[in-house]
């Protein structure tokens, strides 16, 4: 009986022995997912594999919210493809085996290069001593936390900052800091630099830079000013400047300036920190007008106006009955107000004998003399203007015509030459047209233009005849040629002379 037994118990033993052996291996299976951790960029495909070691699996497939297709299989692994992976997620690999499941994560973290990097200047013309912020942000970056953004003034970084503090809700790509502004940092450049480091997820460094943005620092704290005088002359050209100081930069100060609504053409200056604008201008009617400059810098303008007055005042007009009037003929000289003047101006004619009233004119009578020949005559008009007294003075010359003459102080009957002395026939005749002379002597015509060597031989009279439109005259003219001792011997008989009436006077 105990064999029965024993050959029983061994034959359930070899029965059940195999059945345990193969229970074991099937519940020694693992499930695997290649690649072990997915790096994907948004919205690009990635292929997953799901393999086990089970001899004879069961069921199997992976769990994901993402459009899934697969591709491939064989009888321990399959093969899907994820399409348009646009977010972080965990895919779920799973295997049975003889009725036992088991499965695999794969971690899938989406990243996103930094292709735009914006920065932002505000406001881009900063007044001196005033705040500018300086902003960076990256509209499509991802995993935020692998992502450093660096602000640049040029070479030198300004601010850096990561995200791998920040809590997930308040994640936003951007950095902002404010800067007060200098004067040096005009025309500054500014970056901004973004670096998304990716080589814990066993990924790459990709880099984006902004475009270069540039500062602009200005000072315009004073109100132009207006240089012109306050009276302006009708049809008289006229500078105007306008002028701002405490200004930066000078040099890209831009002024319009006007005459009403006459934009005047200008030309721009500037020193230090000062700019100006000078133009010419004409006023063409008379009464009040405005003068106004614009001066702008960056996005500020100032604008200053100033009120002139313009009057009309030509000189007065003096007139001559007769320009060219002949000696022994009375003329007329009448000095009036132009018909331009308003109001009437007050005449004042040199020569007259009473002053007129205002609005009329001045005049005189006279009879024209030889000595009158070349006489100027004047005109003096007074305008009040604005509580100014204004002048203007016209003058005008009298031509008196009459006949030549040949008078003793500049044409004398006798002259004395030195012998051997360089001498000239000494005769200028006075009239009007200017006369024309002629010399002759022996009955041949002399030279008056070349002096002549004097010898005994030019000893005699000269006759002398000066001509113009009105007539002529003649004079004779004797010379004497002295010899050398004879003129030294009367030189040293008048000096002698000279010495005794001192002599008996003392």
């Amino acid at each position: 009986m105990k064999m029965l037994l024993f050959v029983v118990w061994a034959l359930l033993a070899l029965i059940l022995c195999p059945v345990h052996i193969s229970g074991v291996a099937e519940e020694s299976f693992e499930v695997s997912v290649w690649p072990n951790q997915a790096l994907v960029e948004f919205g690009q495909s990635l292929v997953v594999n799901c393999s086990t070691t089970c001899p004879d699996p069961g069921p199997s497939g992976i769990e994901t919210f993402l459009k899934k297709t697969q591709v491939g299989k064989g009888p321990q692994w399959k093969e899907f493809l994820l399409e348009d992976v646009t977010e972080n997620s965990i895919l779920q690999c799973f295997f049975s085996c003889s009725g036992i499941q088991k499965d695999t994560s794969l971690g899938i973290t989406v990243y996103q290069p930094p292709e735009q990097v914006i920065l932002e200047l505000q406001p881009a013309w900063v007044a001196v001593d005033e705040a500018f912020t300086v902003k960076c942000h990256v509209p499509s970056v991802a995993p935020l936390e692998s992502l450093t953004l660096a602000l640049l003034q040029g070479n030198q970084e300004l601010h850096r900052k990561n995200f791998m503090s920040l809590a997930v809700a308040s994640q936003r790509a951007e950095v902002i800091i404010s800067v007060r502004a200098q004067r040096e940092n005009d025309r500054c450049n500014f970056s901004c630099r973004a670096e998304l480091d990716l080589s814990l997820q066993g990924g790459s460094l990709f880099q984006g830079s902004s475009p270069i943005k540039i500062l602009r620092i200005f000072e315009f704290s004073q109100t132009p000013h207006i240089w012109v005088s306050s009276l302006l002359e009708v049809g008289m050209a006229e500078t105007v400047s306008c002028e701002v100081a405490r200004v930066f930069p000078a040099k890209e100060v831009i002024f319009h300036m006007f005459l009403e609504d006459q934009e005047l053409s200008s030309f721009l200056s500037w020193e230090g920190d000062t700019a100006w604008a000078n133009a010419t201008f004409r006023a063409m009617e008379a009464g009040d007008q405005e003068l106004s400059c614009l001066a702008s810098l960056g996005p500020m303008e100032q604008k200053t106006r100033k009120l002139v007055h313009s009057y009309s005042f030509p000189p007065p007009i003096l007139e001559l009955k007769e320009s060219y009037p002949l000696a022994g003929t009375d003329i007329n000289v009448t000095c009036s107000g132009h018909v331009l003047t308003s109001p009437s101006p007050t005449l004042r004619l040199q020569g007259a004998p009473d002053l007129p009233a205002p609005g009329e004119s001045a005049w005189l009578l006279l009879t024209a003399r030889e000595e009158d020949d070349g006489r100027n005559f004047s005109c003096e008009a007074s305008l009040e203007v604005q509580g100014q007294w204004l002048m203007k003075t016209t003058v005008i010359q009298l031509h008196v015509l009459y006949k030549p003459r040949l008078e003793e102080s500049s044409c004398p009957g006798k002259q004395t030459w030195l012998e051997g002395m360089e001498h000239t026939l000494a005769c200028v005749p006075k009239g009007n047209p200017a006369p024309a002379l002629v010399c002759t002597w022996n009955g041949v015509v002399f030279d008056l233009e070349v002096p002549q060597n004097a010898t005994q031989n030019h000893t005699g009279t000269y006759c002398c005849t000066a001509t113009n439109q009105l007539g002529s005259v003649s004079k004779d003219i004797a010379v004497i040629v002295q010899g050398l001792d004879e003129g030294i011997s009367s030189a040293l008989f008048v000096v002698i002379t000279v010495a005794l009436g001192v002599g008996v006077i003392t």
